[in-house]
């Protein structure tokens, strides 16, 4: 199947792929335990979702017993400039650099799908294709695969494309030749751990989603304790700054697909304008992005914790429009945000 591996790998990179790496599914035995570790630590947070299909997400072999290989596919999407210069103007709101144009999910399946479809036809085998929607643990695969390492901030670092990249997986019942896992690079580093606003990071490669602000501006549904809201800044979807300072990102090329390019008005956004939107203008403005997932109400409560963060007298009558907003935890977003200006007045 040689021959099979390096046909599949230049239609890869044919496809916009930067990296291609293959392993057996029952490439990572340790994976089941770590993730038993982290549900037991309640670090997942409100993420159900990982505890439901824990049996699936631990072990690929049970999610399809059929495959024979797993293919790990990277798409890198490196920003041209300094993601965290927005962090430095509080009137303005910092939207993570994977959110600033078109949905990842939909951009890597298309080619994921491409490629499968190749790979059905040309040599009659069976696939599945995956893109962060199913119980597969992308980075310990990609790292069995060869396509980097799990750095010290949990994410997949590679020395050739740093760690703005995004992971795709096929799943086939074809027999590939497997490559040699990725081998840790972080030596004595900590700079992704000392720069998280929230303190994230009870341990190296160790993650407290219940911290971490991609999470809470994303995944969490409620109010946001009130010191982690002072902490987010003007972060209102994700946060960077573990990827951001990573020096690997000096190997790192820039994107090539357009639609990971940022829309100029989400660069750097202003948050009187965002907090404005109801939900035909939130739907409006999002559509085709990531964001808008999380719906109007949730995108809502991260902007008015900006505002409050923002020390920007002028924010207030936006905030005072939504003390009476519909959504409670919109409302105690904008009382908050209220009641920090008005102390930094």
């Amino acid at each position: 199947m040689t021959g099979l591996r390096a046909a599949l790998e230049a239609r890869a990179r044919a496809e916009g792929f930067s990296a291609f790496g293959v392993c057996k599914p029952d490439a990572i035995p340790e994976a089941a335990a770590h993730l038993r570790k982290f549900l037991a630590a309640g670090h997942h947070g409100e993420m159900s979702w990982m505890a439901d299909r824990a049996a699936w997400r631990g072990d690929p072999a049970v999610l399809w017993p059929e495959a024979r290989s797993v293919i790990m596919l990277a798409e890198v999407y490196t920003p041209p400039g300094d993601p965290l210069a927005v962090l430095e103007a509080p009137e303005r709101g910092n939207i993570s650099v994977y959110a600033r144009n078109r949905d990842y999910h939909d951009l890597v399946k298309k080619r994921l799908k491409r490629l499968g479809r190749w790979l059905v036809e040309a040599w009659g085998a069976e696939i599945k294709v995956f893109v962060d929607t199913a119980p597969v643990m992308e980075k310990p695969l990609a790292q069995a695969a060869g396509l980097g390492w799990q750095g010290k901030h949990t994410n997949l670092l590679s020395r050739e494309l740093g760690n703005w990249f995004f992971l795709g997986a096929i799943f086939t019942t074809a027999e590939l030749p497997v490559d040699p896992p990725g081998e840790d690079h972080c030596g004595s580093c900590t700079a992704c751990l000392d720069i998280c606003p929230t303190n994230a990071f009870p341990a190296p490669y160790q993650l407290d989603a219940r911290r971490c602000i991609s999470y809470l501006t994303i995944e969490h549904k409620g109010p946001v304790p009130e010191d982690l809201r002072v902490a987010m800044g003007n972060r209102i979807y994700g946060c960077d700054d573990c990827l951001a300072v990573c020096p690997w990102n000096k190997f790192a090329a820039e994107a090539q697909e357009a639609g990971y390019w940022a829309r100029a008005e989400l660069r750097a956004p202003r948050l009187e304008h965002l907090v404005a939107l109801d939900d035909v203008g939130f739907r409006a403005v999002f559509a085709g992005s990531p964001i808008k997932r999380i719906g109007r109400d949730r995108f809502v409560r991260n902007v008015l914790y900006a505002i409050g963060n923002s020390g920007v007298a002028a924010l207030r009558p936006a905030a005072e429009a939504l003390l009476d907003d519909p959504d409670p935890v919109v409302r105690d977003a904008a009382g908050w945000a209220v009641a920090r200006l008005e102390r930094a007045e």
